[in-house]
């Protein structure tokens, strides 16, 4: 059985390749506990397929860990990581952090793409900074809509919508907030960040790149036929 861990949107279609192949599979959703957890379920793991996000820093190094305790091979599915363009309205940081404070520096309508998880820091940054408004676009879930509460973003600042977003519609919320300045994560193609990028520069407006984590994976991929071949290679047995 292949353990698999999703964590994006292109994880599934691995996972259907993955079964396609012959394997039998199991997927779960990425929690912090989850690789430390597998052996304790009874399973009879013979690989993990680590397709968390490329942000998930803590729960890759778990899959790995429990991978290595479990005594079965690790395997990391990552999206093909996208170099930010070169230009100069664009600031490339290392994290979280630094992003939050290049932003104080900056000042002005932020629009802040990265999700809910880390959203405490850049309120905890910016809001209340003179000459400044942060619009959080997020998913529309409940949790997310009572964190923006608790942490003090108005409701005519939230962006609740699912993505993918094309350059267009990038464009128009971008307009119709009047953002100076865009903070995204390198998420990939899948990731739509060339869209969020491409918007912005083309309507001159700054953007703040988060880095990807640097982690050690040992064995990884970006594409779904290498996994399946490393697969093959270890001898993991297909059913029938």
């Amino acid at each position: 059985m292949i353990l698999v861990l999703a964590g994006t949107s292109d994880a599934r279609e691995l996972a259907l390749r993955i079964m396609a192949a012959g394997y039998d599979l199991l997927t779960t959703v990425v929690t912090e506990n989850a690789a430390k957890s597998m052996a304790e379920a009874g399973l009879p793991v013979q690989a993990v397929v680590d397709a968390s996000h490329p942000y998930a820093e803590e729960a890759s190094k778990n899959a790995m860990a429990g991978a290595r305790e479990a005594g079965v091979p690790y395997i990391r599915y990552e999206r093909e990581s996208v170099a930010s363009p070169g230009h100069d309205n664009i600031t490339v940081v290392k994290d979280y952090v630094e992003a939050a404070e290049v932003a104080a520096q900056k000042r002005g309508v932020i629009m802040l793409t990265t999700g809910s998880k880390t959203l405490k820091i850049f309120t905890d940054r910016l809001l209340g900074l003179p000459d400044t408004t942060l619009v959080a676009r997020m998913l529309p879930r409940v949790d997310n809509m009572q964190k923006c509460e608790e942490l003090g973003i108005e409701q005519k600042n939230i962006v609740a919508m699912q993505g993918p977003f094309s350059k267009e519609l990038n464009k128009a919320l971008y307009n119709h907030y009047g953002v100076t300045l865009m903070i995204t994560k390198e998420s990939g193609r899948a990731g739509a960040f060339d869209e969020k990028v491409e918007a912005a520069l083309e309507m001159g407006i700054e953007t703040i790149v988060i880095a990807r984590p640097q982690i050690e994976y040992g064995t990884a991929y970006t594409d779904f036929d290498g996994v399946i071949g490393q697969l093959r290679e270890l001898a993991v047995p297909a059913v029938g």
